[in-house]
């Protein structure tokens, strides 16, 4: 299942409402990034633009227009036959009409006048500052111009806010074409992680796993991974956002995988820790279960009315319960996590946002108060545990790191598990590594 034109029109129309009357919006979309000299890294485009528009080319606006009548506008490059020899193929204005959720369609070329035609005049600009310095500098001489020029009947808008306050709001929430989309990238991208974990031996590296990882992902319809792929074996798991994946894999470590992959926009992202020989240590099995005691807690308080704030003092509680149990602290429980003591081997949050971006936007507090959960958002749970070889801790539990991730969405009566098919459970995972 695609995002449909009838759902992008949607999404502009329920921005619109929300908007002031007699307002404009402007939208631009990504620019290419160059890698080195007359290289550039495969574009991505901006994800708010891509939300509203479905259009995957760079340097386009998007204008929503609140006036006496309410109209989009895209201004995209022209069709330049010479240029798409050298560069690939242009949508071009006349087709983007034809083709996209929009009203009219120009060419960049017309996009100083049109924004000119566009703001002037209109109470309220609503534009999204500090992402791209040019389209900054573009839309400031813009207003300059408006407020210069009283005499050709220009007026600059008085008020200008955020548009991204609102598209992050609506973003938060997935339809039911989004969910499907975000189940099926939770589905490639668990398959992926049970085929790393068949391939995983000593003498492999890290990076070869990674492209176990990737290739699986192309060959099913997700041409790139949603963010930078982790592989850390050994102590290399102790990194939080390793992505170096350039050692070599050694018997009796385990390795953590990071990953998920990008499909049509909408990211997943597991996490699973596994033995490199297929079979757990003891210290290691017991620091693993520690973590999936914890992470199945959070997973249960995954439900519409509770928070994330609320879900992570539950895995806090046992997670440094269990690293008493261990030696790994020492004190009493509530001394211990009102000290935060826990953060010397968990330093992170439980979760995050997911959708368009692996790190997806929407509020986690409202009013001050933490957020509670609602159908239709989606979020990871990723508790871990992080023992560096140099931790001054009993010698079997140094240098593992683990850490145990899920994409979840809430539904009206609990939550969905979307990447609940790749093995978690110490007998699941030694089994399917017995298959390789």
């Amino acid at each position: 299942m695609n995002i449909t034109n009838a759902e992008y029109r949607a999404r502009q129309h329920q921005l619109l409402a929300q908007m002031k009357n007699n307002s404009v919006a402007l939208i631009p979309a990504a620019k290419e990034i160059t890698r080195s000299r007359d290289t550039e890294f495969p574009f991505r485009q901006d994800s708010d633009f891509f939300y509203l528009t479905g259009f995957n080319e760079p340097d386009a606006m998007l204008v929503l227009v609140k006036g006496e009548e309410q109209k989009s506008i895209l201004y995209c490059r022209a069709k330049d036959k010479t240029a798409e020899i050298w560069h690939g193929r242009r949508m071009g204005a006349d087709a983007a009409k034809e083709q996209l959720p929009i009203d009219d369609a120009y060419t960049l070329a017309e996009l100083e006048q049109g924004l000119i035609d566009a703001v002037n005049q209109k109470a309220t600009l609503y534009f999204g500052q500090g992402v791209y310095k040019d389209v900054d500098d573009q839309v400031f001489a813009l207003l300059n111009t408006l407020r210069g020029a009283p005499k050709k009947g220009y007026r600059a808008p008085e008020v200008i806010r955020d548009i991204r306050t609102l598209v992050h709001e609506m973003r938060l929430f997935k339809s039911p074409a989004e969910q499907e989309l975000m189940r099926q990238a939770g589905k490639i991208s668990a398959d992926g992680h049970k085929r790393a974990m068949r391939f995983a031996k000593a003498g492999a590296t890290e990076y070869q796993l990674e492209a176990e990882l990737h290739h699986h992902y192309a060959m099913n319809g997700a041409r790139y991974p949603a963010y930078g792929t982790i592989v850390g074996s050994g102590d290399n798991a102790t990194i939080l956002h390793y992505t170096e994946n350039e050692s070599t894999l050694k018997d009796g470590d385990l390795v953590l995988i990071d990953s998920g992959c990008e499909l049509a926009g909408y990211a997943a992202d597991i996490t699973r820790t596994f033995p490199v020989n297929g079979k757990f240590s003891d210290a290691q099995k017991e620091v693993y279960n520690l973590v999936l005691k914890a992470q199945y807690a959070a997973l249960d308080m995954v439900k519409p009315g509770n928070t994330l704030a609320q879900t992570a003092k539950v895995v806090n509680r046992i997670l440094t319960q269990g690293l008493i149990d261990l030696g790994l602290l020492e004190g009493e429980l509530d001394e211990l996590l009102e000290s935060q003591a826990y953060r010397a081997f968990y330093m992170h949050g439980l979760g995050h946002w997911l959708g368009l971006d692996v790190h997806d936007v929407g509020e986690y507090k409202q009013d001050e108060k933490d957020r509670p959960f609602e159908p239709g958002m989606v979020l990871t749970i990723e508790p871990g545990l992080y023992i560096s070889e140099d931790a001054p801790v009993a010698e079997q539990y140094r240098g593992i790191g683990i850490r145990i991730e899920d994409d979840v969405l809430v539904t009206e009566n609990g939550h969905e598990n979307l990447t609940a098919s790749v093995p978690k459970e110490i007998a699941e995972i030694e089994a399917l590594m017995q298959e390789s």
